[in-house]
């Protein structure tokens, strides 16, 4: 019996990746002269910043100040989300939904606590919405470790087996199933063949189209 839904911020609730690799790029070129692509971050998607980041600053052979860099970038992506950034369809009305339904919810994301509240802010939703909070800085190993997942049921007082997590990465499927947990996987960043391949219980396009019924 599901008893809680776990959400996955990027790709989940926001559809963030685009305006985040448009402000990494931008800071690459910036500080480094690097000309980096947007499909240069997608095997770094769902890992957090540090690794989205980092992962394409080390394939272009560039030794990043993490830390500066990833303030920089920030800067950069709070401009480019203001009055732009939008919930993925149906995602705002789910999380409601779930929680008049009686079901506990809690938001896990591997990106640090002020990407965690811009990107709220600009959905019309806050930590409020949520019965838990977990963000990227507050566990050591990023996904697909399981770390991420296991707080947050650890927070909303339940067993990783009570609770259905909302995923949108290959990584993250893989860290919800490694928590114990039912995955429901959304496409759209990655072919649903993946993360089928990957453990996902459930496939769909977005929380519009998700089944309601598997919430038991």
């Amino acid at each position: 019996m599901i008893r809680a839904v776990i959400f996955d911020m990027d790709g989940v609730l926001v559809d963030s990746e685009a305006f985040i690799a448009e402000a990494a790029i931008a800071m690459l070129a910036e500080r480094y002269g690097v000309a980096a692509t947007r499909e240069d971050f997608l095997p770094f998607i769902g890992t957090g910043e540090n690794r989205f980041i980092g992962g394409v600053a080390e394939k272009y052979g560039v030794a990043i100040g993490i830390e500066a860099d990833k303030a920089r970038t920030y800067e950069i992506y709070f401009e480019l989300i203001s009055g732009r950034l939008r919930e993925l369809p149906g995602a705002v009305a789910y999380v409601r939904e779930c929680r008049a339904c009686g079901l506990r919810t809690a938001i896990a994301t591997s990106a640090d606590r002020r990407k965690l509240d811009a990107n709220l802010r600009e959905i019309g939703m806050s930590e409020a919405d949520f019965d838990a909070v977990v963000d990227g800085q507050q566990v050591e190993r990023k996904k697909p470790f399981p770390d991420i997942y296991l707080e947050a049921a650890r927070r909303l007082g339940l067993g990783p087996e009570a609770c259905l997590v909302v995923e949108d990465a290959v990584s993250g499927v893989k860290a919800a199933k490694a928590a114990g947990s039912a995955c429901l996987a959304l496409g759209g960043s990655f072919p649903e063949a993946e993360l089928r391949a990957a453990g996902a219980d459930w496939y769909a396009r977005d929380l519009l189209s998700a089944e309601r019924s598997m919430l038991g």
